[in-house]
């Protein structure tokens, strides 16, 4: 079949951020330049269940004749999903490590690790964590999380880490005010994104807490607004540019060298921008 030189875009972000979600809107543009300076170009599948006369992913791939695919930020267990990650389309799934199929994943281990090996360094202990959404890259940062401070002989309460939503600031701000209502608050808070930050950041504020003197905060995407502001906020910067362009270059690989080209998984690293919202602590 001839090559139409149309590269299929499965993005569904559950939390309706669509392409405001920083982190992906950085990740798809990069995978959108990269394709079209390698002479292909990009269309979304239609996610919209509820439309009339919609076809399934499969059937989508199909009447498009797309050459290749890349799934990111997608309900796995979802059937139509399922459906086409049965067909034979070169694919390349973002932040999901799958068996047989090319991964492209942030180094969320390493990016927490460094983290917390960083708030180490600087004398804090009562470490608290608010997470983001049960998936494969919130398991992979709490693995990384935990298995640092056990590396210091250092325990977290189980209180100490509370399950909420990237891109939440109401949750991060009551999952906030319970942290600091414990009889022992945490003397630093590790969010899940750096909007997430933001919202704790905010009601620490409103509780005339000092930040980073009474208490540290730290996020996670490393987004270039949030490093124009001050306090500039420490964090973990992910490189969306790498990812998207590493998609790109592997999805065009399976499909112009179906035959030599590998299904595996590449790390692409992270890394720890130290700003002005971690203090050193002494106890």
């Amino acid at each position: 079949m001839e090559r139409s030189r149309m590269l299929g875009v499965l993005f569904a972000d559950k939390s309706n951020n669509g392409l405001t979600h920083a982190y992906f809107s950085g990740v798809l543009n990069s995978f959108k330049v990269q394709a079209e300076e390698k002479g292909y170009d990009i269309a979304f599948l239609n996610c919209n269940k509820s439309g009339e006369n919609r076809m399934s992913y499969a059937e989508q791939i199909r009447y498009r004749n797309y050459d290749g695919i890349i799934i990111a930020c997608i309900d796995f267990g979802d059937d139509e999903v399922k459906e086409l990650m049965e067909m034979d389309v070169p694919m390349v799934v973002i932040d999901e490590d799958m068996d047989g199929v090319a991964c492209v994943i942030s180094d969320n281990i390493e990016g927490l690790k460094a983290m917390v090996d960083y708030l180490i360094e600087l004398g804090h202990k009562r470490i608290a964590y608010i997470t983001g959404d049960d998936n494969t890259v919130t398991r992979a940062r709490l693995e990384g999380f935990y298995e640092e401070c056990g590396k210091h002989g250092i325990e977290i309460p189980d209180e100490y880490v509370k399950h909420s939503n990237y891109r939440d600031m109401r949750k991060a701000s009551f999952f906030t005010e319970e942290l600091m209502r414990l009889p022992e608050p945490p003397s630093c808070i590790i969010y899940s994104d750096d909007y997430a930050a933001i919202g704790g950041m905010n009601i620490l504020h409103a509780r005339g807490v000092e930040i980073p003197d009474e208490v540290s905060v730290t996020g996670y995407d490393g987004l270039d607004i949030l490093a124009q502001c001050e306090p500039r906020l420490t964090t973990v910067k992910q490189d969306t540019e790498g990812i998207g362009r590493t998609a790109a270059n592997k999805l065009i690989e399976l499909i112009e060298h179906p035959d030599t080209a590998q299904k595996d998984k590449t790390v692409v690293p992270t890394a720890l921008e130290k700003g002005k919202t971690a203090g050193r602590v002494y106890y």
